[in-house]
């Protein structure tokens, strides 16, 4: 049979699932700003339980100059002192453009990358100080779904064997249970158990994304970093994607950290939503509040490149542009690493870094503009 054939074969169970497109799924963020909350309580609850902690996370990495002898002469600053909570089963989005350190705060999180500074703490233990063994173990309760369903699938292996693969290594089943399990998997997440000894280029990549996804919940994990699980795939299969992620959520009291670029994606599925920007949090509070109420002039800028399903609201509002470009993490700006684009950037925005602070309950952001609210209005207090 040919290959293309065999694509047709294997339906796509993405078709049935709704919204049919992202637009779709976009005009819903647009009109219905409770959409999140009303899935679950927007934003922490005062005794919310936070199961994942970073505390002044870091990832740097160094850059070597000498062919013999290697020397190092600078550092990626990737990530540059990070601290959040992700409350247990809450979705926290990661925005930010491509760049800014949204990948790597996901992998270093869960270990993939060592951290060169801070701490992360799952269930109050800090993975920062487990030896290989302990967190192989840990491993069963954290997993992650990767951005590209192509490259993050082994070609050489069947469907089967990769959504077996956390079953085997963990311990988790053994014989024909591992088979049984493998079924049902590939049942919760939309995939017809028949083609289990199929290969990932015969599956299209709604359905290769929905493999990686069977993969990642084989374990039974706790939480999950999602890192951009969406960008790679079709706007018509997108939001089915998201709609699948919810579902899952609600079925088995997961906790995300869903890293993407695409924020009303993010307002779709998310609680609340922190701001990146080079290695920094820039802001962090419920989905709603972010759009309703942003305090960081970045945020502002990246909602309004927002589009808005309606032609005579998108003609009238005011598009925030900002200048220049991003600055390289290898030499980031003094200050607030933001000033250098900042529309009311001032002179303590060049030389103090903004602490990252609760400046509301729940709403917290890193900006000099929150103790001097009148320049934005192009008032100097300094002058009074």
């Amino acid at each position: 049979m040919a290959e293309s054939e065999k694509k047709s074969t294997a339906t796509d169970k993405d078709a049935k699932v709704t919204p049919d497109t992202q637009k779709a799924a976009t005009q819903e963020a647009a009109e219905k700003p409770a959409l999140a909350a009303n899935k679950k309580t927007a934003g922490a609850k005062p005794d919310a339980k936070a199961l994942v902690r970073v505390e002044g996370l870091k990832m740097h990495f160094p850059v070597y100059k000498g062919l013999f002898v290697r020397k190092e002469v600078r550092r990626v600053r990737a990530v540059d002192g990070l601290t959040f909570e992700i409350y247990d089963g809450e979705t926290l989005g990661l925005v930010g453009e491509s760049g800014c350190g949204k990948s790597t705060t996901g992998r270093s999180i869960i270990q993939l990358y060592t951290p060169t500074e801070g701490r992360v703490f799952f269930e109050d233990e800090d993975l920062t100080k487990l030896s290989p063994a302990e967190m192989h173990k840990k491993r069963r309760d954290i997993q992650m779904i990767f951005q590209d369903p192509y490259a993050s699938l082994n070609p050489r292996m069947t469907v089967g064997d990769i959504i077996a693969e956390p079953l085997r290594v963990h311990n988790l089943a053994k014989g024909d249970e591992v088979d049984r399990q493998v079924q049902e998997l590939m049942t919760i997440v939309g995939l017809d158990p028949r083609y289990v000894r199929r290969y990932p280029h015969e599956f299209s990549g709604g359905q290769r994304q929905r493999i990686g996804v069977a993969r990642a919940l084989a374990s039974k994990p706790k939480f999950i970093v999602a890192d951009e699980p969406i960008s790679a795939l079709d706007v018509s299969i997108q939001a089915q994607i998201m709609n699948l992620l919810n579902d899952l959520q609600e079925e088995f009291g997961l906790t995300y950290l869903f890293i993407a670029h695409d924020l009303a994606a993010v307002r779709h599925i998310s609680d609340r939503i922190a701001v990146m920007y080079l290695g920094r949090m820039a802001e962090l509070t419920d989905a709603d509040t972010l759009y309703e109420k942003p305090l960081h002039p970045y945020t502002e800028a990246l909602i309004s490149a927002v589009p808005i399903p309606d032609p005579e609201v998108e003609a009238t509002r005011k598009r925030i542009v900002l200048e220049g470009d991003v600055p390289s993490p290898l030499n980031p700006p003094s200050g607030c690493v933001f000033h250098t684009r900042c529309p009311y950037a001032f002179e303590r925005c060049k030389k103090d870094v903004p602490d990252f602070r609760e400046v509301e309950p729940g709403h917290w952001v890193a900006c000099h503009l929150t103790d001097e609210p009148e320049r934005r209005d192009g008032v100097d207090p300094t002058e009074s």
